[in-house]
């Protein structure tokens, strides 16, 4: 039987990015010019109050005021000198805090963690990744690490309180894993591929993946990670949906450390909707996906580029009473000796979200071979109140010690853990 842990994780309003506030030229020449008219006995004064009511919230603050204060000089002509106490001042001014969890933490995923030093026998660490969303509905990524027993309990490690984003460069090496790109494709990945780097000071779960690019301006949404083993070399891969306001789109984020990211555009006919998940290796030298192409039934396609897709083949359609609005998967399958385990999802009336599984082939994916004929997990009364009512879903789980680990929102407001024996699933197929 699948067992609710009591382990939960809320959000925290009190994790706060320190972020650059654009005002716009005219009224940053106006804010500047107030500010250079105040007594230096004033900009001490005044800068000491700032400093001691918000220094302790973030990590380098000064440094940070600083950075903002360059912004913004950069794009408004000073011709006077100014002292630091000034340029700190005009860089708080320039400044602002954003609550990247004030409105919900939801929809985690979850793999092994790639240092497992120092871990006991039949333990495993894990890097748990979750969808934060906070002021104007934006998303992005955050962590966090624990450890599983060999009973499949949940021990999550206590966040740091503060978080930061990385520092973000161009990655146009788009050549080197497309071929036949157009010039609207290129130009695509010229806008939308980039790195993103950490500090090695910095923690797991301090680090936040925030949106950079023009494609994913509004969010980062509902990544999928998956530990890779492609052709011998072991790497994490995560589809995610950028979204713009307008429209949106899955690309693929890759790392082997959690502290170095690589976000590429995937091109190709079969990247059109949400939900794309990628098989943890090969088959039959092929990559694999599952996707959702149409809003409502689950699609499979494989591919000899990791970074194209095209051509999806139907998998499996709404069935059954609780998941005729539409089924999709959660997160990428999970290699056991009798098949790929795939966690999907289903809708049923009143938008109710459940959770169940399939069983496919092992040398052919396309070929469904097992099917839960009731949901695995669905929302009780004590998860079915939040942001979007009547959910549990979940990105990703892991099986360690013959259990399956699901990680889960509920509502898309809070996230808590479930467990199964996975032979306990594959018998009631």
């Amino acid at each position: 039987m699948l067992e609710r842990l009591e382990t939960k994780i809320t959000a925290n309003k009190n994790r706060v990015l320190l972020q650059y506030f654009n005002l716009g030229d005219k009224r940053a020449r106006k804010l500047i010019d107030n500010i250079l008219k105040m007594n230096p006995d004033v900009v001490n004064n005044f800068l000491g109050k700032v400093i001691k009511q918000f220094e302790n919230r973030h990590i380098d603050f000064e440094t940070k005021l600083l950075e903002h204060f360059n912004i913004v000089k950069s794009s408004i002509s000073l011709n006077v000198e100014l002292n630091n106490e000034q340029k700190l001042l005009i860089g708080s001014y320039f400044s602002k805090e954003y609550s990247i969890e004030a409105a919900a933490l939801f929809n985690p995923s979850i793999v092994p963690h790639p240092d497992q030093a120092m871990v006991d026998n039949n333990k495993l660490r894990f890097i748990l990744s979750l969808r934060a969303t906070g002021e104007g509905h934006i998303s992005s990524i955050e962590f966090r690490e624990g450890i599983i027993d060999e009973e499949g309990n949940i021990t999550l490690i206590d966040p740091s309180k503060f978080v930061i984003t990385g520092k973000y460069s161009s990655n146009n090496n788009y050549d080197k894993y497309h071929s036949n790109l157009t010039k609207i494709e290129k130009d695509d990945c010229t806008l939308n591929n980039y790195s993103c780097s950490f500090s090695n000071e910095s923690l797991v779960d301090q680090r936040v993946l925030f949106p950079n690019s023009e494609s994913e301006s509004m969010g980062l949404e509902d990544l999928r990670l998956v530990k890779c083993n492609f052709d011998g070399n072991e790497k994490y891969f995560g589809t995610y949906t950028a979204y713009n306001g307008k429209s949106f789109r899955t690309q693929l984020i890759e790392t082997n450390d959690f502290k170095n990211f690589d976000i590429h555009v995937m091109t190709g006919n079969g990247v059109i909707d949400k939900g794309l998940s990628l098989f943890p290796r090969k088959i039959k030298n092929k990559y694999f996906m599952t996707s959702r192409q149409d809003g409502v039934n689950l699609y499979i396609m494989n591919s000899d580029n990791l970074y194209e897709w095209s051509n999806p083949q139907p998998l499996k359609s709404p069935a059954l009473n609780w998941e005729l609005v539409q089924v999709g998967n959660c997160g990428s399958p999970i290699e056991t000796k009798q098949g790929w385990l795939l966690i999907t999802h289903g809708v049923g009336p009143l938008r109710k979200y459940v959770i169940s599984a399939i069983l496919l082939d092992l040398n052919d994916p396309s070929k469904v071979i097992g099917e839960l004929k009731e949901p695995l997990l669905e929302p009780n009364d004590s998860e079915r109140e939040g942001y979007v009512p009547n959910v549990v879903y979940s990105c990703g789980s892991l099986l360690h010690n013959g259990y399956l680990i699901l990680p889960y929102a509920m509502s898309d407001s809070a996230s808590g853990f479930a467990k199964i024996k996975v032979d306990e699933i594959i018998k009631k197929m």
